[in-house]
């Protein structure tokens, strides 16, 4: 099993920016990749962020591109979203996943692709 603890959302203006944090345990050993997804009120899930463990490879969705940044800490198996020039179109509850893959072209963007998940952060951005 493993286990993901998301931290770092919060109410924030446009603008502004935050830091997702993604702290996994258990047999993080097993995992091949990381994630972020977010949902908004009313709407499915969504892609946001990947990055395998094993390289150097980022995966990010259109809608993100360029404002925000996914990275990892290895040695505390934790995962970080950096979001910048946040609009209120980015308000949702953020989701960080974990696949014990290996994930090929577009499973990486996939949900249900990811086999475990955290319980969500909230980031809401005010106008």
């Amino acid at each position: 099993q493993v286990q993901l603890v998301e931290s770092g959302g919060g109410l924030v203006q446009a603008g502004g920016s935050l830091r997702l944090s993604c702290a996994a345990s258990g047999r993080t050993f097993s995992t091949y990749a990381m994630a972020w997804f977010r949902q908004a009120p009313g709407k499915e899930r969504e892609f946001v962020a990947a990055f395998s463990w094993s390289t150097s490879n980022t995966y990010y969705a259109d809608s993100v591109k360029g404002r925000f940044t996914i990275s990892r800490d290895n040695a505390k198996n934790t995962a970080y979203l950096q979001i910048n020039s946040l609009k209120p179109e980015d308000t949702a509850v953020y989701y960080c996943a974990a696949a014990l893959g290996p994930m090929y072209g577009m499973w990486w963007y996939a949900a249900g692709k990811y086999d475990y998940w955290g319980q969500g952060t909230q980031v809401t951005v005010s106008s």
